[in-house]
């Protein structure tokens, strides 16, 4: 019972539905995903990027949240995503998937690099 929050309207929310909502406020439709590449894998084939939302002047650090909505790897030394593969942009690959399981288009959030 520990891992049920509560929304606004007094539903009972699972972890997973929690880190989704939040999601969803910190990166409304159109809204930019900021990612910092916090390691490379000496073959280059696995990496560790953060996730990040700015508002008001204020950096969010949203990594876990995201880890947790694509059921990817969370990296507690780097607080950031684990991301495998190679020979495309993996920053966008993270951005495109979390933007297709929020809102059923991938195309709906944009990534930059810090």
């Amino acid at each position: 019972m520990n891992d049920l929050k509560f929304n606004t309207l007094g539903n009972v929310l699972t972890s997973d539905e929690y880190s989704a909502e939040m999601l969803k406020r910190h990166f409304p439709k159109g809204s930019t995903v900021w990612l910092v590449i916090r390691q490379v894998s000496r073959s280059g084939m696995y990496r560790h990027i953060s996730c990040h939302s700015i508002k008001d002047n204020q950096v969010n650090y949203l990594s876990y949240h995201v880890a947790k909505v694509l059921k990817w790897t969370y990296k507690d030394k780097t607080n950031s995503v684990g991301v495998g593969g190679c020979g495309m942009d993996m920053g966008f690959h993270m951005v495109y998937t979390l933007a297709s399981v929020l809102y059923g288009d991938g195309y709906a959030l944009k990534e930059r690099y810090i």
